[in-house]
């Protein structure tokens, strides 16, 4: 009997989910001469009738599409319109006819959706008894391979019941600011990149223990003018820029819901996308609750693996991470802090499930190995499926495997509580693989997740399917653990 059932559940890529982007043409005409600055000058020579009517159209055709879509042409305007040797009146229509001849629309779910996982969701408002409401974090890929971080939300129960719910358009990119830095961590990431050098030692000297973009610009201003000037002062100085901006803080309006919001690539180590976030609502030891995520940064050459913390999944603060077990794809954190320190899984070799440990969340040690590729459906690699999920027998990790033909299937590891080193069990065979008719997609083959949750004792389990789209499903928590085979510590890793 097949320990998972299927919903029936799914959710589809909606190319109607949308943003507006900033689109500058780069080709140089001549030299000297670049198609932007010719561009803008054609918008110059419209007769002022033909812009009003241009103007018109455009707010009728894409205003529904684009929350405050005039405010984000007249930005996009002031961003490209160059100065001309003749005085053109920049009347409000054609500044937002120039706005629109820099935009494009970017389908942010155009090629593929996939790699969901689910937490509670904030608002619990309006269920009946045995309901749960949850928000789901999903990876939409568009055109160019690009990736970003969008939501949905469903309800779970009573019983075997799911339910999405209604996915609201427009699609928001958040406002960006700002992120407040520790200095120890700061110095912990220059120093994982060996970049301690003595302008590094006075800049950090000069910051206090929290900091902004703008106190670290008042730090430089205060350092020795020889330090700046001594041979590679420049290039310290640039890359400590490079990391106090990589981290940002972004937000949401009061009236833009879960389903419409939109985390894009914000900073230049993510220009090519965030990639596969797994998120867990993690337990402080006083109690205190909060939504935390690892990500993938990806900058089209290199990856690097980022945390995203928020209290409401509204305002979230993006980080660097930094140490041993924080250079590869796939880390995911425990829910709760386990023996004092903050722990997770990584799969810091590419290939292998290892368990890594932090005392402060930013800074990860080297990490312990696992699980290795063994059994045949796994022969590549094996890696999570999401954050750990305790249990009263201990904590349940769903992992994936990649087998002969790239194919993926989920199966499942049991660790214990006190000492996460110790697998105390696995399945033998996937949990779920791909049914005959969740083969194709985007990417064939591949049923994928990055978190499940468990409520009345039923593991629930959005999934991706081929990049293609979502489904979801269920398992008794108990039957499952009870078809896990003990593992012994002779065979925990090897």
């Amino acid at each position: 009997m097949s320990l998972a059932h299927d919903t029936g559940a799914s959710v589809l890529p909606q190319p109607e989910r949308v943003i507006a982007r900033l689109f500058v043409p780069g080709e140089e005409l001549t030299p000297g001469r670049s198609r932007r600055a010719a561009v803008a000058e054609r918008v110059l020579d419209l007769p002022e009738p033909e812009v009003q009517r241009l103007a018109a159209q455009l707010l009728k055709d894409f205003s529904s599409r684009h929350r405050g879509y005039p405010d984000l042409l007249r930005a996009h305007a002031s961003m490209v319109h160059p100065p001309v040797p003749r005085q053109v009146p920049m009347t409000p229509d054609r500044t937002l006819l120039m706005g629109a001849t820099f935009t494009n629309e970017y389908a942010l779910e155009g090629a593929a959706i996939c790699n969901p996982s689910a937490v509670a969701h904030p608002d619990q408002s309006g269920l009946e008894a045995g309901q749960v409401r949850l928000a789901i974090s999903l990876r939409s890929i568009g055109e160019g391979h690009l990736s970003s971080i969008g939501f949905c939300s469903a309800v779970a129960g009573p019983g075997e019941k799911w339910v999405f719910e209604p996915r609201r358009l427009p699609a928001v990119v958040g406002v960006n600011s700002s992120a407040r830095w520790r200095r120890d961590h700061l110095r912990a990431v220059l120093a994982d990149r060996g970049a301690v050098d003595g302008l590094a030692h006075s800049l950090l000297a000069a910051l206090p223990e929290h900091f902004t973009e703008a106190g670290l610009e008042a730090a430089v201003a205060g350092v020795h003018q020889n330090l700046l000037g001594h041979t590679g002062g420049q290039a310290t100085l640039e890359q400590v820029r490079h990391l106090v901006t990589s981290a940002y803080q972004v937000s949401f309006p009061e009236d833009v819901e879960l389903s419409q919001r939109v985390l894009f690539p914000a900073t230049e180590e993510e220009s090519n996308g965030l990639e596969d976030a797994r998120f867990v609502q993690f337990t402080e030891d006083d109690g205190s609750l909060e939504y935390r995520a690892t990500y993938t940064a990806y900058d089209g050459h290199r990856i690097a693996p980022r945390l995203l913390t928020s209290p409401d999944l509204r305002t979230f603060h993006a980080h660097r991470l930094a140490g041993p077990a924080a250079r590869n794809k796939g880390m995911a954190l425990f829910p709760r802090r386990v023996g004092g320190e903050y722990l997770a899984l990584c799969r810091s070799d590419g290939e292998s499930t290892s368990l890594a440990r932090s005392a402060d969340g930013f800074l990860w040690d080297e990490p312990v190995p696992l699980q290795v590729p063994q059994l045949p459906w796994e022969v590549l690699q094996v890696g999570n499926c999401g954050s750990p999920i305790e249990t009263d027998r201990g904590w349940l990790v769903l992992t994936h495997g990649v087998g002969p033909m790239r194919v993926y299937a989920i199966g499942a590891l049991l660790l214990d509580l006190d000492d996460p080193r110790r697998v105390l069990a696995r399945l033998d065979e996937p949990f779920l693989r791909a049914a005959p008719d969740e083969r194709e997609g985007y990417v064939p083959n591949v049923v994928y997740s990055c978190g499940g949750v468990v409520h009345e004792g039923r593991l629930w389990l959005p999934y991706g399917i081929g990049d293609a789209r979502i489904g979801v499903a269920w398992a008794y928590v108990e039957e499952l653990l009870d078809a896990m085979s003990a593992v012994t510590a002779a065979n925990t890793s090897s």
